[in-house]
């Protein structure tokens, strides 16, 4: 059974840091390129940072970029977010994605955690 499970979110206040996981199972992990998503009320869901599958090539969106740092570690099937200088407008719900890459299957998404940022 496929499964993303994340965890670590919570109240900060503005300025302090959080550190999102999301730990994978039931699918052959370093096989997915996987990323963040967030969704902040009454707006899109929008894509926060990806990382590739073997080299771990990373990109950010250009509101988190300098302050969100994305990692994985393959051998603990688990991708993480480090959160940095948070600020109120990065309240939200944040999933996890993973996406096949050349291999069969679908994408999956984890249940979200929910960030609240304030003071």
């Amino acid at each position: 059974q496929v499964q993303l499970v994340e965890s670590g979110g919570g109240l900060v206040q503005p300025g302090g840091s959080l550190r999102l996981s999301c730990t994978a199972s039931g699918f052959r992990f370093s096989s997915y390129l996987m990323s963040w998503h967030r969704r902040a009320p009454g707006k899109e869901r929008e894509l926060v940072a990806v990382i590739t599958n073997t080299d771990e090539i990373t990109n950010y969106a250009d509101s988190v970029k300098g302050r969100f740092t994305i990692s994985r570690d393959n051998a603990k099937n688990t991708v993480y977010l480090q959160m940095n200088s948070l600020k109120p407008e990065d309240t939200a719900v944040y999933y996890c994605n993973a996406v096949p890459v050349h291999v069969p299957g679908g994408d999956y998404w984890g249940q979200g955690t929910q960030v609240t940022v304030s003071s």
